[in-house]
């Protein structure tokens, strides 16, 4: 599933008509098409989020949602932990996790399957 986030109003994409035809969506299909069943029983979905200016794969995991944010130029992949609200210091999301593009599609999903689950984030 696929779904779109801008000002604040979430919404499902449909797959062909309306769904993104950019770079980042197509990495992030590309990606989400190698995740291990573990990973698909755990809700993930693609994120399109223009609010935080993000392309990903969501995860609903045991402590919350975790996501996994497309790079953008050189930038390295990132494991973001989103919180359901703000902690002392303001913040709203948790990095977890960052490795550089050096991986292709398969490797970035095995990356990201075996960190959230040796972890536990997994059910």
């Amino acid at each position: 599933m696929e779904i779109q986030i801008s000002d604040g109003i979430v919404r499902r994409v449909h797959g062909g008509k309306d769904a993104p035809m950019n770079g980042l969506a197509i990495q992030a299909r590309t990606v989400a098409n190698f995740l291990p069943l573990m990973c698909q029983r755990a809700g993930a979905s693609i994120v399109h989020n223009s609010d935080a200016n993000y392309t990903g794969i969501r995860f609903e995991t045991k402590v919350g949602p975790v996501v996994l944010e497309m790079p953008t130029g050189d930038c390295p992949y990132r494991l973001v932990h989103e919180l359901s609200e703000p902690d002392e210091t303001g913040r709203t999301e948790v990095e977890m996790r960052r490795f550089p593009q050096i991986y292709k599609p398969r490797g970035v999903a095995h990356i990201t399957a075996e960190f959230l689950s040796s972890r536990g984030f997994l059910k």
